[in-house]
């Protein structure tokens, strides 16, 4: 009887030896199969993060040159008015310094000098500098 309950012990401890290697198997599996998971799911997670980091720099380059067409077409406009205001004070110091002249070269020198005379001197002096 003694023998039998040896017998029954042993046995009893190599089929829980043999359950235990079999656990320890199946969850090596587990942990390998689950790794394949993980680095599957990082993979595609990586790539949706790049998808849409790629997504964001054509939005973004979209947006900038847009804004840069604007920022053209206004400065283009700002030029023009610019231009158009210089050509406007340039007339008016044009007039201003004809009738100066006229004014000094009949004060000074006496002679009588008619607008279109004096706008021409003026005009050819601011051009020659």
């Amino acid at each position: 009887k003694v023998e039998a309950t040896v017998d029954a012990r042993d046995k009893k401890i190599a089929d829980d030896l043999a359950a235990a290697e079999r656990a320890k198997a199946e969850a090596h599996a587990m942990e390998s199969g689950g790794d394949g998971e993980i680095a599957a799911a990082r993979a595609e997670a990586m790539a949706k993060a790049n998808d849409a980091k790629a997504k964001a720099a054509a939005a973004t380059a979209s947006t900038l040159a847009d804004a840069d067409k604007d920022i053209g077409a206004k400065l283009a406009v700002a030029e023009a008015d610019l231009a158009k205001a210089r050509m406007k004070a340039m007339a008016s110091v044009e007039s201003v310094a004809a009738e100066a002249a006229a004014d000094i070269a009949a004060k000074v020198a006496g002679i009588k000098v008619t607008a279109a005379q004096a706008a021409k001197a003026v005009k050819t002096v601011m051009a020659n500098g």
